[in-house]
């Protein structure tokens, strides 16, 4: 018997049951992604959870910032980027370099170098990509795909949805990127918590396990694929000294600078070895050779930074013709020297726009897989020193990493080190308007007036007031004061204050003095340039001027409103003192160059989106039951053909196995002729039609296998009772004897008597017929009906045992033992000597 039941467990494998997940209840969580030109990394912080970086499907750490189709079939990470060798117009990578870049700018035909996809103007004046059928993907869409990919790892992770997210971006963004991210992480059913710059994330990862007693200055050197940036950040204790501060007072970069470049310059190395050994055939206008070459060249890049010449090699790359090539460092860094000294300029920038010098910094933190090339370390080593450079963060995953701890100190569920972060803003920007004037006629032409609203290097997070003199509406253009970026259009936003002239004549008829326009401006944490409120601002002085102005504003419709008395919003605490009244007005937001998605945009490409996903879900769903289908076929007929010493042989009889057979035949048969066109509810179908003769076999072995345990704990209980009713009838007698009271009456230990002899006269009786019964024979007593008799006896004695005695009464002899003493009896349990019983070895 024991031989059968070990034998059987191998059996268990083939019973596969349909079951569904039910998520926990909602807890706190944060994502934070790390978008990057090359690859993604993604954090999660949740309760629970350890923090650490989050893995996809493969178990790797960083993801491939790409998106491609197979067909129907859309893939991500590795996969997609894998594919690009074969279907180099359907993957998308690097796309991080086209996110709110206006169609004409100089990136756009820096792109055209490094891929192989056809771009398009969009109605925005932003890009987008053709697919076939007439769609076009906006570039937001795209990378919306890839955020939403981490966000379902996450939510996997997690084992709930997961929607508040912090992104890394760069620093030198615009108005025009953040907006375009934003849009991507809406797309993307995800919610915004922050932008956050990417230095400014490394720079908290470094401050979480620091401490500064004394000020100190730190550049975080960032070199990764699409550019490299230096942003200088002073560390300190704050006020209190129970926290950290962090705050940025400069930053430099290089948009184009970086990884992707020096790929770009390696693959051309390789174009031109291969036409000089081929007789010039030109590689170039292979879409797919090309894609082949840049993933080697990728390749070879990274070997190269560890070693003094890496050979290329790659099979048939065209017409059949396999190439392979020695490189050496030298001639890599020799075809880069126009730009070697570009590394280092975003912090040579960054340092001009301080104050500070090389001897006031005391490192530079390098991060960012750039920072690896030997050429690079080189020229910033000849820059700054070698003494000076640290390498004590992730180069990976520094950023990632801070980003979510930033994200878990917005949170309240969660307790983070008291780290206050302050940004800066790399760019002047600048208000125009045109003054007010009283000429009128065809040549005059009123004066526009430019005011720096932000300079470049204001904090993050603050608020303005512009107060203007004025009598109509007027409109408020925020512009760059030059050029962020090659062919980037300098002004981003129009705010329309409106409704001026009627907001003043009620005010001015009322008794008003000194009115002013007030326009509120705010610069977010995200870096966000925004109008959130203007309103006319007046000092009234005479208190009974106040209830006709309120009328006046708000319209007579037969109310009648007191002297003195004030309707809401406009609440005054004093109503004899002078009194400051505004009256809000309206000012509708327009975009006059590139603009983000409008939000029926928005709405529609999420919709998109969730039937793509839908659809996908439902495939997977189908393929899995289909393979589940075709591997539970094989594994039971190759059982049924198998040894007849094997437990489903011997817990089954003849006319069960002859059914099941033929059962297996019709459902492989149906399998062959239509796995390709059948749904997911047929394959489910068809397997519960195979499990519904299998299922009675499935239960004799399982009854098999738990019947000893159950048998036991009826046992156990049997004996716990028995010897509790001997010891609680002794004290009982005793008590009789001393006219005492005692816990328990006789006609309760009289019940507990009756149900134990039930329960051990069903369990002889029953016992005795499983005796019987063979193993490819139905039970005769049922686990669970065993589990429940012993269940109602335990319940039984337990509710005793847990009887509070009764009250004893004050007696004049305390000292008598007699007279407080408790008998009790409680149910024996091994360690009183209570024993293990086992009535049967075998079944």
């Amino acid at each position: 018997m024991r031989g059968l039941c070990q034998r059987l467990v191998l059996f268990g494998a083939l019973c596969l049951s349909l079951g569904f997940y039910v998520a926990p209840a909602a807890a706190a969580t944060v994502l934070a992604i790390d978008y990057g030109a090359d690859f993604m990394k993604a954090s999660l912080m949740k309760p629970g959870l350890p923090f650490d970086i989050l893995l996809n499907k493969d178990s790797k750490r960083k993801i491939h910032s790409s998106v491609a189709w197979k067909g129907e079939e859309r893939l991500f990470g590795q996969d997609a980027y894998s594919l690009a060798t074969r279907y180099p117009k359907d993957t998308y990578s690097s796309l991080k370099y086209l996110l709110g870049v206006p169609a004409n700018a100089d990136v756009v035909s820096y792109f055209a170098n490094i891929s192989p996809v056809t771009l398009v103007a969009s109605s925005r004046y932003t890009l987008g990509i053709p697919k076939p059928g007439g769609r076009t993907w906006d570039i937001e869409e795209l990378v919306a795909m890839q955020l939403a990919y981490i966000r379902q790892l996450a939510s996997d992770t997690a084992g709930e949805p997961v929607r508040d997210v912090v992104v890394t971006v760069p620093p030198y963004y615009t108005q025009f990127e953040r907006d375009a991210i934003a849009d991507a992480v809406e797309i993307a059913g995800l919610k915004l918590l922050t932008l956050i710059n990417d230095g400014t994330a490394v720079a908290i990862n470094y401050a979480m396990t620091r401490s500064f007693a004394e000020p100190e200055h730190h550049i975080i050197f960032d070199s990764g694929a699409s550019s490299t940036r230096a942003t200088i950040v002073a560390f300190s204790a704050d006020a209190k000294g129970r926290g950290t501060q962090v705050q940025v007072k400069s930053v430099g970069y290089n948009r184009l600078i970086g990884g992707t470049e020096l790929t770009r310059r390696l693959r051309d190395i390789l174009i031109g070895d291969f036409m000089k050994k081929n007789g010039g055939v030109d590689v170039r206008q292979d879409k797919k050779a090309m894609a082949r070459l840049w993933k080697e060249a990728d390749r070879v890049k990274g070997i190269l930074s560890a070693n003094t010449e890496a050979t290329a090699t790659i099979e048939s790359l065209i017409d059949d013709i396999d190439f392979k090539t020695k490189v050496l460092r030298t001639q890599f860094e020799a075809v880069c020297k126009d730009i070697e000294d570009a590394f280092a300029t975003p912090l040579i920038e960054a340092l001009s726009n301080t104050n500070l010098s090389m001897k006031d910094i005391k490192s530079v933190v390098l991060f960012g897989g750039n920072t690896r090339v030997p050429m690079v370390r080189r020229n910033l080593e000849a820059v700054v020193g070698e003494g000076k450079i640290a390498v004590n963060v992730n180069a990976d995953e520094a950023a990632v990493l801070g980003a979510a701890l930033h994200g878990a100190s917005l949170s309240r569920q969660f307790r983070t080190k008291d780290i206050k972060v302050i940004d800066v803003l790399p760019y002047d920007v600048q208000v125009a308007y045109e003054a007010e004037t009283k000429a009128t006629g065809p040549g005059v032409r009123p004066r526009t007036i430019h005011s720096i609203a932000f300079p470049a290097g204001s904090k993050t997070g603050t608020r303005k007031t512009l107060s203007f003199k004025r009598h109509s509406d007027f409109s408020l253009a925020f512009q760059y004061k030059s050029e962020p970026a090659p062919q980037f259009p300098v002004e981003f936003l129009e705010a329309r204050v409106e409704g001026v002239a009627e907001a003043l004549t009620n005010m001015s008829t009322s008794g008003a003095s000194d009115l002013t326009i007030k326009v509120t401006i705010a610069l977010s944490e995200s870096g966000f340039v925004s109008v959130p409120e203007a309103i006319v601002y007046a000092d009234f002085k005479d208190d009974s001027s106040i209830a006709g102005m309120l009328k006046g504003f708000f319209g007579d419709k037969g109310d009648k409103v007191a002297e003195g008395e004030v309707q809401e919003p406009m609440k005054e605490q004093t109503p004899r003192k002078p009194k400051d009244v505004t009256i809000p007005l309206k000012v509708p937001i327009k975009y006059t160059s590139v603009a983000p998605m409008a939000l029926e945009n928005k709405r529609e490409a999420r919709t998109r989106l969730n039937d793509m996903e839908t659809k996908e879900l439902s495939a997977s769903m189908r393929e899995e039951q289909r393979n589940g289908l075709e591997g539970y076929i094989y594994r039971t007929r190759d059982i049924l053909e198998g040894s007849q010493d094997h437990p489903f042989m011997q817990c089954s009889q003849e006319s069960e196995r002859t059914a099941l057979k033929q059962k297996l035949e019709e459902v492989a048969k149906w399998f062959h002729d239509h796995q390709d066109t059948a749904d997911t509810k047929d394959f489910i179908e068809k397997r519960l039609s195979i499990q519904s003769i299998e299922n009675p076999i499935q239960h004799r072995y399982q009854e098999i296998v738990d019947f000893p345990e159950v048998l036991n704990n009826s046992q156990k209980w049997n004996f716990h009772t028995r010897m509790f009713l001997t010891e609680a009838r002794q004290n009982l007698t005793e008590e009789e004897k001393t006219g005492t009271q005692g816990k328990y009456t006789i006609e309760e230990l009289n019940e507990l008597e009756q149900t134990l002899r039930e329960h051990e006269a069903w369990l002889h009786v029953n016992v005795e017929k499983q005796r019987t019964v063979k193993h490819n024979e139905d039970p005769a007593i049922e686990t669970k009906e065993m589990k429940e008799r012993a269940d109602k006896l335990e319940l039984h004695l337990k509710r005793l045992v847990q009887k509070k005695p009764p009250r004893r009464r004050a007696t004049s002899s305390a000292s008598d033992p007699s007279s407080t003493a408790e008998p009790s009896a409680t149910p024996p349990t091994q360690a009183d000597g209570g024993e293990k019983v086992h009535l049967h070895e075998e079944l």
